[in-house]
């Protein structure tokens, strides 16, 4: 299993953690959302699964990767889950990474850009819930 860091990626120095691979993976040095989504639509295409990646598998699976994100955190109190393990942390960090795919292909597949959709809903959200009024001691 490969883990990187925000920082190990830039570095191009992530481990593999001793588990040997049949093939060099390509790799992949994804810079933002447009770049994620075209490698993710050339990555399916070279499978032949758009047919499968439809908006309501895509959101089937996402959800289902994201209840496998939620299992790491199930039986673990609130402060064990601030401080994983490595080994937890590299888990977790390939299930969020299940659910930013999923997310970034549904999206895709909608034709929605999602950092505009994420500016138009904070400040949908900055309405709905303005900020608590300073405290007067």
């Amino acid at each position: 299993m490969t883990f990187c860091r925000k920082d190990d990626m830039l570095a191009r120095s992530c481990s593999t953690g001793g588990v040997a691979t049949a093939q060099k993976q390509p790799p992949y040095r994804i810079a933002n959302l447009d770049q994620l989504a075209l490698e993710l639509r050339r990555f399916a295409d070279e499978r032949d699964w758009e047919t499968y990646h439809t908006p309501k598998n895509l959101a089937s699976a996402l959800i289902v990767e994201a209840a496998e994100l939620l299992e790491h955190f199930q039986w673990l109190s609130q402060e064990e889950s601030r401080n994983l393990t490595p080994a937890s942390t590299a888990k977790v960090a390939h299930e969020i990474a299940d659910v930013l795919i999923y997310l970034t292909r549904l999206a895709d597949r909608l034709g929605i850009d999602m950092l505009a959709a994420v500016s138009e809903k904070m400040a949908v959200n900055a309405i709905k819930y303005p900020p608590n009024p300073p405290s007067v001691p």
